[in-house]
């Protein structure tokens, strides 16, 4: 599970988009434990990546989830049909 899903959860709950996700975001490590998921962490690789991505998608939290996916080449679990022009496994 890829940190910015942490950010961008925490980010929409504060926003008051998300509201569901509140006993998400305050046990998020718990959570992911439970689910035997792991955490990856956003490296400089990740970041330059998502930062030169090509294409018009502006949204930063996408583009930190197609980046990891290439980099580290990890599918992505994902309704936006936008992530397939870049290349990377999605999983619906």
């Amino acid at each position: 599970m890829s940190a910015a899903s942490a950010w961008e959860i925490a980010t929409k709950l504060r926003l008051g988009k998300l509201p569901a996700a509140a006993d998400l975001a305050a046990d998020f490590a718990g959570r992911l434990e439970r689910e035997s998921f792991r955490m990856l962490a956003i490296s400089w690789d990740h970041a330059i990546r998502a930062g030169l991505l090509p294409g018009p998608h502006k949204d930063p939290f996408d583009r930190m989830l197609i980046a990891q996916a290439q980099a580290e080449n990890l599918p992505i679990l994902s309704n936006e049909t936008l992530f397939d022009a870049y290349g990377v496994r999605r999983l619906r």
